[in-house]
């Protein structure tokens, strides 16, 4: 675990300090154009070959993507020290994304407050799967908050928890089960998607509702928030989205809502292009929080033995 705990500050420190990898070099970009060569290829001509093509699809990913992780690790602890240490820390850096996140809703912050509301429309759809053709300025915000405080639990803190438990191997395994859940999910392909979908629903069952734990106490009213939360979470489509989402709405005041879909803290205001800012801090300080978390446990741990 002291390892493990030393790692995820040396894969978050790289993050910060360098980002992405370009697409044609990232291993989640791979792993998604696979998925789609894949889906191509599995029959779905019956609702029986959907369900058992959907089954198989994720099985052959999300069960590869755990051979890959342990395979790597198995090799890179060969490596001597620190050498060892920085080469697993690098692989751990794929699964998850906080500087880009982040980078994300900066860009649809400055481009409403720059009044250039179409380039808002462009950067919000990069970040969420609604239309956002025509949305206004405090829809477009809150579409930055929701993709940011879900995307917190999604893209952090689910693949350094499922990593703190399982290695290498869980964190690739979640990153692959969340991959095909945005890319085969069943919203958009009946029961072929539903496996995938539903793997990822219990893999983010734990993250979820840590992660909107981690915004309520980061925040200031803090029970108030808590209510707002335990009320509002369920409301979203996703069992687990409305957590984060819901705790943010309720810490900053603000009324988040996709149009059709849901509506958290419907007595808030609309959000503006502050909030998003307000958002990021809220965020960060959950995350730190959180990494205070892990690091007292193990020292509680280290005490005891």
């Amino acid at each position: 675990m002291n390892r493990r705990l030393a790692l995820v500050g040396v894969a978050v420190a790289l993050d910060l300090a360098v980002g992405e990898l370009p697409n044609r070099f990232h291993p989640v970009a791979w792993l998604g154009r696979g998925i789609g060569f894949a889906e191509r290829r599995f029959p779905q001509a019956t609702a029986r070959e959907r369900w058992r093509s959907g089954f198989a699809l994720t099985g052959m990913f999300v069960g590869g993507a755990a051979l890959a992780g342990f395979v790597s690790c198995r090799m890179v602890r060969r490596l001597a020290g620190v050498v060892s240490l920085i080469a697993e820390a690098v692989l751990l850096k794929q699964a998850f994304a906080i500087r880009a996140l982040f980078e994300h809703t900066t860009t649809v912050e400055r481009l409403l407050l720059a009044d250039n509301i179409e380039g808002a429309r462009w950067a919000a759809g990069r970040m969420v799967s609604r239309d956002t053709t025509g949305s206004p300025p405090d829809a477009l915000a809150s579409a930055a908050i929701e993709s940011l405080t879900e995307n917190a639990s999604d893209s952090i803190v689910a693949p350094l928890l499922w990593y703190s438990l399982l290695g290498l191997p869980g964190a690739f395994a979640y990153r692959a089960a969340n991959t095909l859940d945005a890319t085969v999910g069943y919203h958009s392909n009946g029961s072929f998607g539903t496996p995938s979908a539903r793997l990822d629903d219990l893999l983010n069952l734990a993250p979820a509702r840590l992660t909107g734990g981690l915004i309520v106490a980061a925040g200031e009213a803090r029970r108030a928030t808590a209510r707002g939360t335990l009320r509002d979470a369920s409301k979203t489509p996703s069992p687990n989205a409305g957590w984060p989402m819901a705790a943010a709405a309720h810490a900053l005041g603000v009324r988040l809502e996709k149009r059709g879909h849901h509506v958290l803290n419907e007595a808030g205001r609309p959000p503006a292009a502050a909030d998003i800012a307000a958002a990021r801090t809220l965020v960060s300080r959950a995350l730190l929080l959180g990494g205070a978390a892990a690091v007292s446990v193990v020292a509680v741990g280290r005490r005891r033995r």
